[in-house]
């Protein structure tokens, strides 16, 4: 049986696939049953596409690790001393940023949004920012209220500028101050001040309590001066002791027929700066050293503190950060006056220093029964790198 005619084989044109794909540039859009890049292997992302997108996930990952590990180790181990200087607003700079930078990606916005998020959450208690600040009413405050200065004076004052420093302190017209760093410094070495005669002649009307570089004084009687003892301190390495060994004094006051203390404090930098070289052992040492410093000075403060049933003010340079781990050392029974300040970033130091004006060094905690009319840090006029504390209060 023979095939009829119009059955024949048929023949086809040659189809050229290669030719087909060369004619297909590569930002042209493929289309089903094309044959184009995609198809054959080549990735629809060049390189260049790819590694922003990769770098924004994993700076958002990295973040949120070291934000987890920065609430786990900082206060409690020496060697995170470091991560430590980090400025508080950065726990909310740098997430938002990373967000705000990952909203031009497709790909990128949904999960580095997502860690970006985890990590403000995680560190929201480490920005140091007081929300509420800029919108809090200034409430009158009592004609009987407390007006109290806390001050690091920075090494007392600079020499020609005595009569200058002097001002500054009467200009406060406080009821209280508490001065730290009432030193002197010879040929590098921290000293002991000599100058509460001047002090008297300058501010007359007070009673004086001193330990070491600690000064207090006061329009009301001091019933009481004690300096804190704290156990476990590291061998200090000058004869000035006192310096080494008491970093907080408390003062009773006998203010209108009741006793308020005050406690004057300055705890140990957490490392020394212009010290030894970041990648020697004497850095690390030394890092350690204020560590062990550091930890029980904060324990015989709230030692003492929990036996003290009177109101209680303590202020003064903790040179502890908001975003540091060693704030949860603070007496557990006090409370930052803090909340009465209208600043969204109260920040104390460095003023005018070598660094901007970023961390919140200098602290004031009160006791449930005294009231926190305001609070404010005011500018030193160049006599220190820390501003001076100011607060009104009732008890």
């Amino acid at each position: 049986m023979t095939a009829p005619p119009h059955a024949a084989a048929a023949t086809f044109p040659a189809v050229s696939v290669a030719a087909d794909a060369a004619t297909v540039a590569d930002d042209e859009p493929v289309r089903v049953g094309q044959v184009g890049p995609t198809i054959a292997g080549g990735p629809t992302d060049r390189w260049w596409r790819r590694w922003p997108r990769r770098a924004l996930l994993a700076a958002a990952a990295l973040w949120l690790g070291f934000t987890t590990a920065h609430l786990l180790l900082s206060g409690r181990l020496w060697w995170w001393r470091l991560a430590d200087l980090l400025p508080p607003i950065a726990f909310l700079a740098t997430p938002v940023l990373l967000a705000v930078v990952a909203a031009g990606s497709r790909r990128a916005r949904r999960p580095v949004t997502l860690l970006s998020l985890a990590a403000l959450l995680l560190g929201a208690g480490l920005t140091g920012v007081n929300l509420p600040g800029p919108l809090r009413p200034a409430p009158p405050v009592p004609a009987d209220a407390l007006r109290v200065v806390s001050w690091n004076t920075e090494y007392w004052h600079s020499a020609g500028r005595t009569t200058e420093f002097y001002d500054l302190l009467r200009a406060q017209r406080a009821d209280v101050y508490l001065l730290q760093e009432y030193l002197d410094e010879v040929d590098g070495e921290v000293v002991r001040a000599d100058e509460l005669d001047q002090v008297r002649r300058q501010l007359p009307g007070y009673h004086l309590a001193v330990v070491g570089e600690l000064l207090t004084l006061s329009r009301y009687p001091i019933v009481a001066a004690t300096p804190l003892s704290a156990s476990g301190l590291p061998p200090a390495p000058t004869d000035f002791t006192d310096f080494w060994n008491h970093q907080v004094l408390r003062t009773d006051l006998l203010v209108d027929g009741r006793v308020v203390s005050a406690y004057n404090a300055h705890l140990p930098v957490p490392l020394w700066a212009g010290g030894p070289s970041l990648f020697s052992g004497a850095f690390h040492e030394a890092i350690r050293t204020q560590h062990e410093r550091r930890v029980p000075q904060f324990r015989a403060l709230a030692a003492d503190v929990a036996d003290n049933p009177h109101p209680i003010l303590v202020a003064g340079d903790l040179n502890t950060s908001p975003a540091m781990g060693d704030a949860h050392r603070f007496p557990p029974r006090l409370r930052d006056a803090g909340h009465a300040s209208r600043s969204a970033y109260p920040v104390s130091w460095s003023a005018g220093g070598p660094s901007l004006l970023l961390w919140r060094l200098d602290w004031a905690l009160v006791s449930d029964d005294v009231e926190v009319h305001r609070y404010e840090f005011r500018d030193p006029a160049g006599h220190s790198d820390h501003r001076l504390q100011f607060l009104s209060i009732s008890v």
